[in-house]
């Protein structure tokens, strides 16, 4: 028997064969992966102070945050809102009763600050109200096809923030945003009956009013 078999256990601790490489798991890794965890278990990080944790969170909750920006607020601010929400719930974090709503509460903040940065503005989107937007007129000589796609863009995101808001947020969080219709209920607490009422209302009313814009 050699030195190193009989060495006690404990003593073994110096010799480079002593302990094998641990493998890591499927399990190991997802800890380590915040995209692989489910929101409560990101909130429940992101109150430690983990930032990776958060990064999570923004980055499977941002699109819904934008949509609602979008529909609700001034279009142009829309980018720097996202964050406005996002630094607010950071703050805020602690406060929130039901990590698993969490998409829910970053709704209604992005909702809520939308609307201020609207009254800053002086000015409210109507709930009724039609907007005179000629979508179909033909572009100057001078515009290229990317300025082109972005004022029709911004002319039916006009239109869309003239429909009552449930519709609104909805076809937007569908529509530019690209989210499924089991993904907007997840993501805004709606029921998926309520998300499919609003889409086809919704799309019903958009085509209408697009059709009047075209024809004044």
């Amino acid at each position: 028997m050699t030195a190193a078999e009989s060495a006690p256990i404990g003593n073994r601790e110096s010799s480079p064969h002593a302990q094998a490489p641990r493998v890591r798991s499927v399990d190991d890794l997802a800890v380590e992966d915040p995209a692989a965890q489910s929101d409560v278990e990101l909130v429940t990080r992101a109150r430690t102070g983990d930032r990776l944790a958060f990064a999570a969170l923004y980055a499977r909750h941002a699109a819904s945050v934008h949509g609602v920006c979008l529909a609700t607020g001034p279009i142009d601010e829309a980018n720097d809102l996202v964050q406005e929400v996002f630094l607010s719930a950071l703050r805020a974090i602690d406060q929130l009763e039901d990590p698993g709503r969490i998409g829910a509460w970053l709704v209604t903040i992005a909702r809520n600050r939308a609307r201020d940065a609207l009254r800053e503005r002086g000015r409210v989107v109507p709930i009724d109200a039609s907007v005179t937007v000629d979508a179909h007129a033909s572009p100057r000589a001078h515009t290229t096809t990317d300025e082109v796609d972005e004022d029709e863009a911004r002319a039916v995101l006009a239109v869309i923030q003239s429909l009552p808001e449930s519709y609104r947020e909805t076809l937007v969080l569908r529509l530019v945003e690209g989210l499924t219709g089991p993904e907007i209920a997840d993501r805004t607490g709606l029921t998926h009956g309520s998300v499919r009422v609003n889409l086809h209302r919704g799309m019903k009313l958009l085509r209408e009013r697009l059709e009047r814009t075209g024809e004044s």
